[in-house]
């Protein structure tokens, strides 16, 4: 096909003008400035885009307070003193019981009566001997006088007169002889009765009406004057802060509680726990009833108060076994910071970890954020 040369320098011009419009198009559009609020217009004229806080919180200033100094420890509640009361007669038969577990009892009190009869016969009995052993005495002592008085007159021999005297003395000791017979079968009637050694409260009770029992067979025992005694196992690395007369708070299972002091201190410290005990007196059982020997008790000794620097326990972030705080920074950034508490008051916590003199911790929202967050601040009754 044959094509006209004017035709083709048309086509060619109409090509060029073509390119060079789409040229002048794509210039014009990398020229052209980015439209206003765009990212693109915010990074021009400020560099990167502000960043938005991560979350909106409250902060408090770390406070001095005075707190008490306490040391934890945990025990057994038992008694003080506890006394054995058993028979002294043998072989007698329990007449009557008089008291039961929990009774409170005096010194010197009846607790218990045997069957008297046998006692008794032996007593009537050694009584007769004695009867009779002073009747020989006094015979045997007048003959031993009739006998001196005939010395100077030769009608006994010497060897006559020392054997009335001999017999006048061996009278005279069975009569005390006699006489100490009575006095144990006495002694014996006496222990008829089962007494209370000193004022307490029965703890436990074996004895059973009717029974045959044997000397030493122990009856009862018995709460000495009804104290109980918190025995708290304390570490030898503490054992130097607990000295005698220190108060002290103790706790049973059940909630109850009850103010102690130190009475005495172990002298030796066991080679297996490391732990010596503490004894600390317990008020009268009968006004604890909610204490009784024998309980598991934790408690607090009381060795006094001290200044500490406390912050709020919503603001102590527990991460990884770890204690953390979250401090406010300058530029409203938050920084991580791990710490160590100690005791513990009402809301707040103790920290022994040394703090910025102007730190500022986040409480509200402290759980939520990471170390290098942005946040917003708000004191507690709105924002600021």
């Amino acid at each position: 096909m044959n094509i006209k040369r004017p035709t083709l320098i048309v086509a060619a011009v109409v090509l060029l003008v073509v390119v060079a419009a789409g040229f002048f198009m794509m210039r014009k559009k990398a020229d052209q400035p980015a439209a206003p609020g765009t990212a693109s217009s915010a990074s021009t004229k400020h560099g990167a885009p502000p960043a938005r806080p991560t979350l909106t919180v409250t902060v408090a200033k770390p406070e001095s307070a005075e707190l008490t100094d306490t040391l934890a420890a945990n025990g057994n509640v038992m008694p003080w003193q506890e006394a054995s009361v058993g028979s002294e007669s043998n072989a007698l038969r329990l007449a009557e019981v008089r008291v039961n577990v929990g009774d409170t009892v005096k010194r010197g009190q009846v607790l218990a009566t045997f069957e008297p009869e046998t006692i008794n016969a032996d007593v009537a009995q050694a009584k007769a001997s004695l009867a009779e052993a002073r009747a020989t005495a006094a015979d045997a002592a007048g003959t031993a006088d009739r006998a001196r008085t005939l010395e100077k007159t030769g009608a006994l021999s010497q060897q006559q007169i020392n054997q009335y005297t001999t017999a006048a003395q061996t009278a005279k000791a069975r009569v005390e002889a006699a006489e100490a017979v009575l006095a144990a079968q006495q002694v014996r009637g006496r222990n008829t009765q089962v007494l209370a050694p000193d004022d307490g409260v029965i703890s436990s009770r074996t004895a059973t009406v009717g029974s045959v029992v044997a000397a030493g067979t122990e009856l009862f025992k018995l709460i000495r004057q009804g104290r109980l005694e918190w025995r708290a196992e304390v570490t030898s690395a503490e054992l130097g802060r607990v000295p005698v007369g220190t108060p002290a708070s103790v706790t049973s299972a059940s909630g109850a509680q009850v103010q102690g002091k130190v009475r005495a201190v172990s002298p030796m410290v066991d080679p297996q726990t490391r732990a010596a005990i503490v004894y600390v007196d317990m008020p009268n059982l009968q006004q604890n009833s909610a204490i009784k020997a024998g309980m598991f008790a934790r408690g607090d000794f009381q060795l006094g108060r001290s200044n500490a620097l406390t912050v709020p326990q919503a603001s102590i972030v527990p991460r990884d076994g770890f204690n953390f705080l979250l401090l406010l920074q300058p530029d409203n950034r938050v920084s991580q910071l791990k710490i160590d508490t100690g005791r513990r008051v009402g809301e707040r916590v103790e920290i022994t970890t040394k703090l910025p003199a102007d730190a500022q911790v986040v409480v509200q929202g402290a759980g939520f954020l990471n170390d290098g967050d942005l946040v917003r601040v708000v004191d507690a009754g709105g924002a600021k």
